[in-house]
């Protein structure tokens, strides 16, 4: 009696994750939207969430070397924030800064050190935890 041998199950090949597109598209097309959606759900209706290339710019510190960074102001440019890319890859160094009243940021802190995974909903949720630090998001 011969065994019957049954093909193979085929497995589906999984999409990419959405962290695996190039940086910019992923930038442009996930986190920004993604971030601006998450400030609105924590009331801040009026932020202003921007994606650009350009030198840091903190009080005291001239790099000349362009970063991309993501940009929010808010309360009319009363408060802002920024995260820095220094490698232009998720996985890379990254940076926070925030500042009130137009002032140019004094310090820059580290964003995202630890984690080995990037994903979509860490960077919104760190972000978030980030502003909320600050005291910025509802009552606190």
């Amino acid at each position: 009696m011969a065994e019957e041998t049954k093909p193979a199950a085929k497995k589906k090949a999984k999409p990419p994750a959405l962290e695996d597109k190039p940086f910019t598209e992923f930038m442009e097309q996930h986190f920004t939207p993604t971030l601006q959606e998450a400030f609105g759900k924590a009331g801040l209706s009026d932020m202003k969430i921007a994606f650009t290339k350009k030198p840091v710019s903190l009080a005291g510190f001239d790099s000349g070397e362009d970063c991309w960074q993501i940009e929010g102001t808010w309360q009319q440019g009363t408060r802002q924030f920024n995260l820095y890319y220094f490698d232009e890859d998720l996985k890379g160094n990254k940076g926070f800064s925030s500042a009130t009243h137009g002032a140019k940021p004094s310090t820059l802190e580290s964003f995202m050190i630890d984690e080995r995974k990037i994903t979509l909903d860490l960077m919104v949720l760190y972000t978030l935890q980030r502003i909320n630090g600050e005291k910025w998001l509802g009552r606190n």
